[in-house]
């Protein structure tokens, strides 16, 4: 086959994910402390183990959830994630069940209170905002970490390029209170792709590659290809433009209105920061993985239609720049135990975080 030349963006912005693999850390120690003393006051006061909400084409919302302490839900839906409760129920199930919502108006995003008879009650929404303009923008919460408690919805999002946002996504946008955006990518690709933004909203260029443009790389099978993307992820941990990047995002993350990070594809560089924030936050390494191989789902038309318009013998070669794949991020993570030794060395000594801005970013993002 001959080689085929394409740039380095194609890697790092057609790609863009992150999952936990074996050889990762499933919890930062940096939190062990923290989550040692809490653990006990936290089992039991949100008793749900799981829950999920899914949004169908038809408007209908699937709910699923496990409390296994618990023996009666009751569902309260509302468009305001801080004011749902006194509402007319939705739904009831047992401790453990998968219920249908139907029959709720259209609105920029629903909201599902899950109340049981005994414990705190917990509130989820589908993860994903459902922008045809940017198909992999979703919640990076309403996941659950290792000592009981649960990350926040609506406080950090994370996207791929924000270039094609509609005016009545950005309005839907602006109505999510979304306040700051950190723009991962290089100069070169935020003057080709300029992002739009939503009334109100700063942006920062936090350009994780730290050059002005993403140069240029052979790809000359698929092999090649899947090596270009493990050692790309390797810059994303060790690269002071990337350590200085990912210290600004997860220091944003607080109660002052939503916060956004994107690169292209929303999965390399955005992935490794979600990777980044839920591993700090204590979420199980298996917990992080899924959230990191979604990216393969949110983006499966974006990128069956770009080998669609590839020659057949170079669509083997481009789909390793597409996926997201486990030896991706176990890349990152190796990269972070042979550079730092643990995560927790990783946070403090490379992205610079100290105790108190890692309570500040569990106050803030943790219920439970």
């Amino acid at each position: 086959m001959t080689t085929t030349r394409t740039r380095f963006a194609v890697a790092v912005a057609l790609t863009g994910a992150l999952t936990l693999g074996t050889t990762a850390l499933a919890a930062s120690p940096a939190l062990a402390d923290s989550a040692g003393h809490h653990a006990q006051q936290s089992a039991h006061r949100i008793p749900f183990t799981a829950a999920t909400v899914t949004q169908r084409a038809d408007g209908t919302f699937t709910l699923t959830w496990a409390a296994p302490t618990a023996r009666r839900v009751t569902v309260y839906a509302g468009t305001d994630r801080d004011a749902i409760r006194h509402r007319t129920a939705v739904a009831r199930g047992t401790g453990s069940a998968t219920v249908t919502v139907s029959g709720l108006a259209a609105a920029d995003r629903w909201y599902f209170e899950l109340v049981p008879d005994r414990g705190e009650s917990l509130t989820v929404a589908d993860r994903s905002l459902h922008l045809a303009s940017a198909p992999n923008f979703r919640d990076a919460g309403g996941y659950r970490t290792a000592d009981g408690r649960w990350v926040r919805m609506g406080e950090v999002y994370r996207s791929d390029d924000l270039s094609k946002l509609t005016d009545a996504d950005l309005a839907k946008l602006q109505r999510l209170g979304i306040r700051q955006i950190f723009d991962l990518r290089t100069p070169a690709e935020q003057k080709t792709a300029p992002d739009r933004v939503p009334a109100g909203a700063t942006v920062t260029s936090a350009n994780v590659l730290g050059v002005e443009d993403t140069g240029a790389f052979n790809v000359t099978s698929p092999q090649a290809a899947v090596q270009a993307m493990i050692d790309a992820e390797k810059v994303m941990v060790s690269a002071a433009s990337a350590k200085s990047a990912y210290r600004s995002v997860l220091r944003a993350a607080d109660d002052r209105g939503a916060v956004l990070f994107h690169c292209t594809a929303g999965k390399d560089r955005t992935g490794w920061a979600g990777a980044a924030l839920l591993t700090a936050l204590g979420v199980p390494k298996a917990t992080v993985e899924a959230d990191y191989l979604a990216s393969n789902d949110y983006r499966a038309a974006a990128n069956a239609a770009i080998l669609s318009h590839l020659p057949a013998p170079y669509q083997a070669v481009y789909k390793p720049l597409l996926d997201v794949r486990p030896e991706y991020l176990n890349s990152g993570y190796d990269e972070v135990t042979a550079t730092y030794g643990t995560f927790d060395r990783y946070l403090k000594n490379g992205l610079g975080l100290d105790r108190q801005d890692l309570h500040r970013l569990q106050s803030n993002l943790l219920l439970g």
